[in-house]
């Protein structure tokens, strides 16, 4: 895991090499005041000169300063290194999610992703910047000031050493009992996020039903449960300080006491004023360096956690890959179902699609009905690989999809979805998603055959017109019908709708179905629909049940051998015939 996310250093080596020097040099400067100080005590105490004593001080001032430089500059090194581990990170993660399948994605949910590209990768780059800097810094303090207190004071400064298992098994105690809170927390922060997002997705609902008390309560109890927790983790963790505190300071008392005794009874000459002094001074960094290695333990602590859960999404391996020698051309839209069955996962008991035997020319328009659960949408999943079969195969243009380079495939196949998406920026913008390289010209030939080119004309900004985030600023009809016009523009092999009209009326949709007619024959079009309307012009209809395919024909044909067919015909126009 350490290794993997040390990979995101890159170009930011230099940086934290630099940081590691200059935290280096700023401890060894430090250790060394106390000592010089002690000697300039022990010079007045034996009556020098003021002049010995000023040169003595204005060593004691280059070391500061050169001691401050140091420190300055390992803070804008270490800044720039851990910010930029961040940047690096983030993206990793973000490009790694553009890798996953719809498999990989079901794994983790949206809000989960959020979660660790946001407040996880901000407690890594929080570790990683400790790590290079105050974690190297405590450590050579702790070491050297012990070091330096043995020379200083002798066999007084065994105390010191005496004292530090009794603060790391300390510590280690807090620790235990904090980290089983701190991994509750991160849990239920995917869940206040889930909770989050369901509630500004769904906020029309949420007004609509007047559920906005029940919502905030949901909210409230959600974050005060994590407040419960993180209050109880971080109780554990406020017991470091005040143990360390007492440790320390006891042990300085100590240091005094039999450190004046020793004095007295010597007359100076096994320990003096100035080594006392330095001794306190080195007791004050040992304490000071035992609190920051406090604190990097806590931040690690709760980090590790976030360490996790950023490493599981960037080892979790795509499902889907390209195979070494990918075909790169897809001849038609020609599609063939042989003997597929699918689930959505290897643990799951139930198939979602059973025993699917299809075979579709290219150019045909094919409907599928059926009620809901029946697998409409997954078998038109399987088309693109946004998943992979689980048995049988899929071919597109005679070739095996699992064959073709993914991007091949999926830019032959435009799929269209009931809550398609639109994303912030205007409406050309929005269409170029399938074409970045369509001309206005194409833009307005897709829309015409969308029948989004009126409404979009009738916008003050016309093709211009900003779209704010999800579309918010457009209807439900015209948002399918902007997403449909998106789609054309890919002139894909293969072009699926899926529930994708439902916003629109009837007579609309047939203008649409007819501009398919003439504009793309050549293309394959696959119509998922609940209207019978919608499909009953199709070359021909399946009709799914159950993940099962119960009945294939043309309109006339179902109307005589599908009982399903013909009661959904029969509530939708109370058996008279349709006019489209």
């Amino acid at each position: 895991m350490f290794k993997r996310l040390l990979l995101c250093v890159r170009e930011y080596k230099l940086p934290t090499i630099l940081t590691l020097i200059f935290i280096t040099g700023e401890v060894i400067i430090e250790v060394f005041i106390p000592f010089i100080t002690a000697n300039l005590v022990n010079s007045i105490e034996a009556g020098a000169q003021l002049g010995e004593i000023i040169k003595i001080g204005l060593v004691l001032l280059l070391m500061a300063l050169l001691s401050l430089t140091c420190g300055g500059v390992a803070g804008f090194t270490c800044a720039k290194a851990s910010a930029g581990f961040s940047k690096n990170l983030r993206g990793d993660l973000f490009r790694k999610i553009q890798t996953y399948s719809f498999e990989n994605i079901d794994n983790f949910s949206s809000s989960s992703l959020v979660t660790r590209m946001t407040t996880d990768v901000v407690n890594v780059q929080m570790a990683f910047m400790m790590l290079i800097r105050i974690a190297v810094r405590a450590p050579l303090m702790l070491i050297f000031s012990i070091i330096m207190a043995y020379i200083m004071g002798g066999a007084l400064a065994t105390s010191f050493v005496v004292l530090v298992p009794f603060l790391i098994f300390g510590l280690l105690m807090v620790a235990r009992h904090a980290m089983p809170a701190f991994r509750r927390v991160f849990k239920k922060y995917d869940r206040l996020n889930e909770s989050i997002e369901e509630n500004v997705r769904g906020m029309r609902v949420v007004k609509g039903f007047s559920r906005e008390e029940y919502e905030k309560e949901k909210f409230g109890k959600a974050a005060d449960d994590i407040r419960s927790d993180f209050t109880r983790a971080e109780r554990m963790v406020a017991l470091n300080n005040p143990l360390m505190q007492i440790c320390v300071y006891g042990n300085m008392l100590f240091v005094l006491t039999v450190g004046s005794k020793m004095i007295i009874e010597s007359g100076g000459e096994v320990i003096n004023v100035g080594e006392i002094s330095a001794m306190l001074t080195y007791g004050m960094q040992i304490l000071m360096q035992l609190m920051m290695l406090a604190m990097i333990y806590v931040t690690l602590t709760i980090s590790s956690e976030s360490m996790k859960r950023v490493y599981e999404v960037l080892k979790e391996e795509p499902t889907l890959a390209n195979p070494e020698n990918p075909v790169t051309e897809v001849a038609d839209g020609s599609l063939v179902f042989d003997n597929v069955s699918f689930k959505y996962s290897e643990k799951a008991e139930k198939y979602a699609l059973s025993d699917i035997n299809i075979k579709i020319p290219s150019g045909a328009t094919v409907g599928i009905l059926g009620g809901t659960g029946s697998s409409k949408s997954t078998i038109v999943q399987l088309i693109p690989r946004l998943y992979d079969v689980t048995k049988g195969s899929v071919t597109v243009g005679g070739v095996d999809v699992r064959n073709y380079d993914v991007d091949t495939l999926r830019s032959s196949v435009a799929m269209v979805l009931q809550k398609n998406l639109l994303f912030s920026g205007t409406i050309k913008e929005n269409l170029r998603w399938g074409n970045e390289n369509a001309t206005d010209e194409e833009l307005v030939e897709a829309c015409k055959l969308a029948q989004a080119d009126d409404f979009v004309r009738s916008f003050p900004d016309g093709y211009d017109t900003k779209i704010e985030q999800g579309g918010t600023n457009v209807s439900g009809g015209q948002k399918q019908r902007l997403c449909i016009a998106r789609a054309l523009l890919k002139k894909p092999k293969i072009l699926i709708l899926d529930d994708s009209t439902s916003a629109v009326d009837t007579k609309t949709d047939m203008f649409i179905r007819g501009g398919f007619k003439k504009y793309i024959p050549e293309t394959t079009k696959i119509i998922i629909a609940q209207r019978v309307a919608s499909v009953e012009d199709a070359d021909m209809i399946i009709v799914m049940d159950g993940g099962k395919i119960s009945a294939v024909g043309t309109h006339n044909e179902l109307l005589e051998t599908s009982d399903i067919y013909k009661e959904v015909y029969t509530q939708q126009t109370g058996g008279g015939e349709q006019n489209g």
